[in-house]
C-alpha cells in the first residue's frame, strides 16, 4: 500500500498571510488539526499545526523563563520565540521545509518517517506539486481497511499451530516450556513467563495468526528468585 492510495486528495490550505485567528477557525470548523501552507503559485513553503498555537500571548501560555534562564539563552532564539508567540500571521508561526514524501511511498517508510521526524502528518507530493496528504487518521483507516476477515484454506488447526510456533521461535520474549494446543480454530497457550508484559505479547502473537477464533492464556507467572508462581488470570476466574 502505498501514499497514493490512502491519502486525502481534497486538502484544506492556506497561505502565509492568513491570519492565525482565520487559521485556528478553519480548522475547528473543519475539524482538523493542520494545515498545509502554500504561496501564491501553489508551492508548499510550509505547515502549521495545533502545536503552533499552544505557546500563544492571546492565552497566555507564552514562555515564562528564570531571569537566569533568560541570560542564557541566545538572542536569536527569543527572537524566534516572541515571533511564535505574537506573529499575527500563519507565515510568522509555521514550519518550514515540512516533510513531505511522494505519491508511491510505501506505508511502512511513512510510518517510520513520521516516527524519526515527530510529525502527524505528511503532505504527499507529485512533480514539485502537493497532491494530498497523509495524516494519522489515513493511517488507522488502512489499518481496519486491512484488517477485515479474508478467507484462508490453510488455516487450519495443524497450520494455525505450525505459523504460531514459528512466530514464537523468532522472539526473545517467548515462554519458557511453550505449548500451544489448537482446536476448531481456538489456541491455548500453556508455559512460564517471568515478566508479565511476555503474557500479552504471546497472546497478540497469536491474535494475529490467520484462522484464529479465540485464544485461551493458561500461561504463568514466575518469581525467578523464589520460584513462587501464579496462574494465569483466566485459569483463577475459572478457578472462582
Amino acid at each position: 500500500m502505498r501514499a497514493h492510495q490512502i491519502m486525502t486528495r481534497k486538502v484544506i490550505t492556506v497561505g502565509p498571510d492568513c491570519s492565525i485567528a482565520d487559521a485556528a477557525n478553519l480548522m475547528l470548523r473543519n475539524h482538523i488539526s493542520g494545515l498545509p501552507v502554500l504561496d501564491k503559485v501553489g508551492d508548499l513553503i510550509g505547515i502549521v499545526s495545533e502545536g503552533d498555537f499552544l505557546r500563544r500571548s492571546e492565552i497566555g501560555t507564552q514562555r515564562k523563563r528564570p531571569s537566569w534562564l533568560q541570560f542564557l539563552t541566545s538572542t536569536g532564539r527569543l527572537a524566534d520565540e516572541f515571533v511564535d508567540e505574537r506573529g499575527r500571521k500563519i507565515g510568522d508561526v509555521m514550519t518550514r521545509d515540512p516533510v513531505t514524501v511522494s505519491d508511491d511511498t510505501p506505508l511502512d517508510e511513512m510510518v517510520s518517517l513520521m516516527e524519526r521526524k515527530g510529525v502527524k502528518r505528511l503532505p504527499v507530493m507529485r512533480n514539485g506539486k502537493m497532491v494530498g496528504i497523509v495524516t494519522r487518521a489515513n493511517l488507522l483507516q488502512a489499518v481496519a481497511s486491512m484488517a477485515k476477515e479474508i478467507p484462508d484454506p490453510t488455516s487450519d488447526d495443524d497450520h494455525i499451530r505450525s505459523r504460531l510456533l514459528k512466530v514464537y521461535d523468532a522472539t526473545d520474549w517467548r515462554p519458557i516450556g511453550l505449548q500451544v494446543a489448537v482446536r476448531n480454530g481456538i489456541v491455548h497457550l500453556y508455559g512460564l513467563i517471568g515478566d508479565d508484559r511476555a503474557r500479552r505479547a504471546a497472546v497478540v502473537a497469536a491474535e494475529n495468526i490467520a484462522g484464529v477464533k479465540e485464544v485461551h492464556d493458561h500461561i504463568c507467572l514466575v518469581d525467578t528468585w523464589s520460584g513462587y508462581y501464579v496462574e494465569s488470570p483466566e485459569d483463577l476466574k475459572a478457578a472462582g
